[in-house]
């Protein structure tokens, strides 16, 4: 895979209202069609739905989509040692380095975050995320050990990194050489919010893109309903829905550590690594979605709230303000708890 690792996702499936409630009646076949675009990035899967497009449009556009995204993988990879961002890493330089307005804005965005979750959601993880297997490394063969977390620990640190705009021109720096910063956690919302953009630019109103976990709705879908989406259940099984929401012109995004993985010494390893203890979350919460006015935004958020568990987080969005909704384990099964600024969203709960 390239940039991203897999992760739990808001479903990909698009929702229309027919399909999310069984009492209403079918849509005629006077209804418009969606055209739905699909493919590869980030080591994910991204998904265009449209209305009206026909073939020659629909080839267009799914190029160009491809092209963009594309370039966003170019901009943000830790797969690639030619990438914006892994020129940066692999830099031992500690002065300005210049980078493009669109990487500066996603550095800023996540150290926002990053410090209202008091570090939870830290982008200079990155020595953490490949000494436990998630990033360009392999996993490896046995749990590292202290020493090993400790020396990984000492080179991460939102103070380490600064953005810093300069007549214009915009900069990242670092005060320690070896720096590594890893922005797959908010590079799916990032990408769904180009999409959007470039849907706009296309003069297309209605419609709900996706790149894995990262979603942004405009306007309506084929049956002139808005958009629904599907809050997948915390479980292996394939589009088991917890959720059904109508994000209203909003980006979504979930974290979970139900789906990305692997087994060693006897237990499961998480790829929601906590920079605290340099370690993989143990505790319960196990899905996070959030909505906000973009999908970068969106994205940042569930991290760093799903690093932090059930009760800090609650703490956190209570004083945040956000439109969340977490799902924990417990002994007997799952158990939901929803913010007031989401129950605005949801459409229903499944037990």
């Amino acid at each position: 895979m390239d940039m991203t690792f897999l992760r739990a996702s808001v479903l990909a499936t698009f929702f229309f209202l027919t399909a999310c409630d069984s009492s209403t009646p079918p849509v005629k076949t006077s209804a418009p069609a969606a055209t739905v675009l699909e493919g590869k990035t980030m080591g994910t899967f991204w998904r265009v739905s449209v209305m009206n497009l026909d073939n020659a449009r629909a080839d267009e556009l799914r190029g160009k989509i491809q092209s963009q995204l594309d370039a966003d993988d170019q901009l943000l990879s830790t797969y690639k040692n030619d990438s914006a961002l892994m020129r940066f890493n692999l830099s031992k330089s500690t002065s300005l380095w210049p980078v493009s307005e669109s990487m500066a804005d996603i550095v800023t965005e996540s150290i926002r975050v990053g410090y209202k979750t008091n570090g939870a959601m830290d982008v200079t993880v990155g020595p953490l995320v490949n000494l436990w297997g998630f990033g360009p490394n392999k996993q490896p063969v046995k749990t590292p050990d202290q020493a090993a977390i400790d020396d990984a620990r000492a080179r991460t640190g939102l103070q380490h990194l600064t953005v810093i705009n300069q007549y214009g021109q915009q900069y990242l720096q670092k005060d320690i050489p070896d720096l590594f910063v890893d922005l797959s956690t908010v590079g799916e919302g990032y990408a769904a919010d180009h999409l959007a953009a470039l849907m706009a630019q296309e003069g297309i109103s209605r419609y709900l893109v996706s790149v894995g976990g990262a979603l942004v709705s405009r306007g309506m879908n084929a049956s002139g309903k808005p958009w629904r989406v599907a809050i997948q259940k915390p479980t292996d099984e394939q589009n088991a829905v917890q959720a059904i929401v109508d994000i209203n012109g909003h980006g979504i995004s979930t974290s979970g550590s139900y789906r990305n993985y692997y087994e060693l010494d006897g237990k499961r390893i998480s790829h929601v690594i906590d920079p605290q203890t340099g370690r993989p979350i143990q505790h319960n919460l196990v899905s996070v979605t959030v909505i906000a006015p973009t999908a970068l935004e969106a994205d940042a958020w569930d991290t760093g709230l799903m690093v932090l568990g059930t009760e800090k987080a609650k703490e956190v969005v209570r004083q945040e303000g956000l439109a969340v909704y977490m799902i924990t384990k417990e002994a007997d099964g799952f158990k939901t708890w929803s913010s007031p600024q989401f129950n605005s969203f949801l459409v229903r709960e499944k037990n």
